[in-house]
């Protein structure tokens, strides 16, 4: 019996790098011949539609404040009427002469924002700060004080008006989603099935049926002679709105901890409160941070409905500005444009934080699990 013999393997080439750049645009845009022929042709296409674009808004663009120049034959975008019309775009139809006082507000509102997404400020008297800020922000709207003449909340629009709804719809909206999406997992029979109707009530009807109805319907079962302002009946329907979906979302937060968790704090002699606030909500909240954002996004965004109950927010200002001036009314495309990058800004400052928190939760799990 002949002993065995081991022939070397002869040399192979080294593998494909599966990172990088070239990496990704060989799997996802060259993989074969088809997909490198979308891709010439798509990106051919989108390149000349890139080109014409940056030679309408910039190249052959019009930035003075002067329609006549608008509408010489070559010109492309009009930025001009950006800059005549930026003050009501922003503030809506508040007064012209008091429009600092919206402007300091927006810059309390976005600092208070900014401030409450900086961890190195996250502390007890965060919540004191939100008070005063909110306190400030509405008596500077609203005035009525000495110094400040009083401005209806029918007059509020513009930047202002989308922060104040979507900032605190969100922020009311949260804690209800957490108690609705806690008690549609509740062993109370009524409380569960008072939560499921509230959230498939809401989540079978669209956004503009509920605020239709919060502010045209809801005052006709007011007794009379009592009144809600219009404003804070859209707030509240938002708010409502908004509630039922994040409550899903937690649900599923929720769901995805295990029961031996639950068994286990219970074991140790912790109430169901103390269970959920310790054990299950911080684990759950971490899981759903993504899609909670999604939420936070689509709610910003969903305050442009509130035009068609005659508050005129970013959107409805635009159209009040444009529409009653002939003379800029054409150019309607570049006040969107406008539009568009302010809610691009916000929402993708807001994708972006939601991010780096997640980024931050799988860094302190790793830790966890690489601790002994």
């Amino acid at each position: 019996m002949t002993a065995p013999t081991f022939q070397p393997i002869a040399p192979r080439p080294a593998p494909r790098r599966t990172q990088g750049l070239l990496a990704w645009l060989r799997l996802n845009l060259f993989g074969d011949w088809i997909t490198s022929l979308m891709t010439v042709v798509l990106g051919g296409a989108l390149l000349y539609l890139m080109t014409q674009f940056i030679s309408w808004a910039i190249f052959r663009a019009s930035w003075q404040p002067n329609f006549e120049a608008c509408r010489i034959d070559g010109v492309g975008a009009c930025w001009g009427v950006i800059a005549e019309k930026y003050r009501f775009i922003l503030f809506g139809r508040y007064p012209f002469d008091a429009q600092w006082r919206p402007m300091l507000a927006t810059v309390l509102m976005l600092g208070l924002l900014v401030v409450s997404c900086t961890r190195a400020f996250w502390h007890v008297w965060l919540g004191l700060l939100w008070a005063v800020v909110l306190l400030v922000f509405f008596g500077l709207m609203y005035g009525n004080l000495p110094g400040l003449a009083r401005v209806e909340t029918d007059r509020w629009g513009g930047l202002p008006l989308t922060l104040l709804l979507a900032t605190l719809s969100m922020a009311m909206a949260f804690p209800i989603a957490v108690l609705v999406a806690l008690g549609r997992r509740s062993q109370l029979p009524a409380i569960r099935t008072f939560c499921a109707l509230y959230v498939e009530l809401i989540r079978g009807v669209p956004l503009i049926s509920v605020l239709f109805m919060a502010s045209f319907m809801f005052p006709l079962f007011m007794p009379e002679g009592f009144t809600v302002d219009v404003l804070i009946r859209v707030l509240l329907g938002i708010t409502l709105f908004a509630a039922a979906y994040m409550a899903e979302v937690i649900r599923g937060g929720l769901q995805a901890i295990p029961q031996g968790q639950i068994e286990a704090a219970a074991t140790l002699g912790l109430s169901y409160w103390q269970t959920q606030r310790q054990v299950v909500l911080p684990q759950a909240l971490a899981l759903v941070v993504p899609s909670l954002m999604n939420n936070f996004i689509s709610t910003f965004k969903d305050t442009s409905l509130v035009t068609i109950v005659s508050l005129y927010e970013l959107t409805g200002a635009l159209s009040l500005a444009l529409n009653s001036d002939a003379n800029w009314r054409p150019f309607m495309l570049e006040g969107y444009l406008f539009i568009a990058l302010i809610y691009f800004v916000f929402c993708f400052a807001m994708s972006r934080y939601s991010r780096w928190v997640e980024q931050q939760l799988n860094r302190g799990r790793k830790r966890s699990i690489e601790t002994p």
